[in-house]
């Protein structure tokens, strides 16, 4: 439970980043985070860890009780507004690829792929996002230090680098209920609309 995804979001509430439970437990509990919860009411470790958790949510135990693990967290301080660079990461090309290998079509979790340089490095292959793709475990064995006209297989498409952000990917991984409205551009533009006198 303390590797599951929670949106982390800066202090105008907009979302930059997806981190684990147990990161967000860390900035709740030093005051750096607030809990947001699905009525945009937000909440400090006290305030969170008071309320009593049902059996139906996701907890984790402490010495003398069991604390709800938050979905969507606000950092008091930063207010940056995220990049709109496609970050060159595994997560990313694995979403980009729609964790499909691109040799043999099929879909694999993360745990079963592996990233693979379109040309090796070994022969001058560099790492972007037109070079490497994921693949599954026994076709990047198959193919080797080879390109994949040398290794006698064929790409399903070309890799690109995508257009998409994290938080528009439709791919994000685990998208939770509590997230949707943070991550919809109209209740993004809603939260940064310039209020009329």
């Amino acid at each position: 439970m303390l590797n599951s995804a929670v949106l982390v979001l800066n202090k105008d509430f907009v979302p930059v980043h997806v981190t684990s439970a147990k990161r967000a437990f860390s900035l709740l509990y030093i005051g750096m985070a607030k809990v947001v919860n699905s009525q945009y009411q937000t909440f400090d470790y006290e305030s969170w860890s008071a309320i009593t958790a049902s059996m139906a949510d996701e907890t984790v135990g402490l010495v003398d009780r069991i604390i709800k693990v938050p979905r969507v967290i606000l950092l008091v301080a930063y207010d940056r507004i995220p990049q709109r660079e496609v970050r060159f990461s595994r997560l990313n090309i694995f979403a980009r690829d729609k964790y499909r290998c691109q040799y043999c079509g099929e879909r694999f979790s993360t745990s079963h792929l592996n990233l693979d340089h379109v040309v090796p490095r070994s022969k001058g292959g560099t790492s972007n996002w037109e070079n490497v793709i994921c693949c599954c475990v026994p076709c990047n064995s198959r193919k080797g230090g080879r390109t994949p006209s040398e290794a006698g297989m064929k790409l399903l498409s070309i890799p690109r680098k995508p257009n998409w952000t994290p938080f528009a990917n439709p791919h994000l991984g685990s998208r939770h209920s509590d997230w949707l409205p943070f991550l919809s551009m109209v209740d993004i533009s809603y939260w940064h609309t310039e209020l009329q006198e």
